[in-house]
């Protein structure tokens, strides 16, 4: 379901709809929870499982979050030589789901921004970018923009920065520090959800800013 939803996205957002090519990456994400979540409480592990994981999240964290920044500077009038760029995203997602099931170190957290943390910053924001015209539309129709927007995330795909998950259902009691920072990002999206709310904009600014928030919040407590 989750690759079934991520693939029917790129056909959508390569015919322009941007917006429910984003509530697929949702649904896609949703799945990809629960499937963990049932395979950490059941003991259901195997090799093709943790592989073909890999593979659906390619086409819904890696190859779907491109092509909607790819489609969203191509709506604002982008060249499209330069609308291509974005697409290093999904290569560097390939290169971050390889070396995730490799990497012994990432079984209860990550090294590295996850595919799908840095798919909803993606995709949130060609989302909001479909439905308002302000000054982060503006900016986004800046060519280099997502071009830089995509570099930088694909830098933090395969950066050695520690980045705490919200993976439950173990059996192992969480430590202190990893609680704290937990509470501290479920923090994050309760202001988030309130100013959105306040402010009348649109609810994907709530999984823009948080995932945005997720971010700076794991790269200050790798500082400290």
């Amino acid at each position: 379901m989750n690759l079934l939803s991520g693939s029917i996205g790129v056909i959508l957002c390569l015919g322009g709809n941007v917006r429910t090519a984003f509530l697929l990456m949702l649904a896609a994400a949703v799945f990809d929870f629960f499937d963990g979540l049932a395979a950490r409480m059941l003991g259901a592990y195997s090799d093709i499982g943790k592989e073909l994981d890999s593979l659906a999240d390619m086409v819904s964290f890696g190859v779907l979050p491109s092509v909607m920044l790819h489609e969203t500077m191509v709506l604002c009038g982008t060249a499209v030589w330069i609308s291509f760029l974005p697409l290093v995203l999904a290569v560097f997602s390939a290169l971050r789901l390889a070396k995730f099931n490799i990497d012994e170190r990432q079984h209860d957290s990550f090294i590295g921004l996850a595919t799908p943390a840095a798919a909803m910053i993606c995709g949130s924001l060609a989302y909001y970018v479909s439905l308002s015209d302000n000054w982060l539309t503006a900016l986004c129709a800046v060519p280099a923009t997502l071009p830089v927007l995509a570099f930088v995330l694909s830098l933090l795909l395969v950066s050695e920065i520690p980045m705490f998950s919200m993976k439950f259902g173990k059996g192992k009691q969480t430590d202190r520090a990893t609680m704290i920072i937990r509470i501290a990002f479920l923090g994050i999206v309760v202001l988030s959800a309130v100013l959105v709310l306040v402010l009348g904009e649109n609810w994907s600014m709530t999984v823009f800013t948080s995932f945005i928030g997720y971010i700076i919040l794991n790269v200050i407590s790798s500082l400290l």
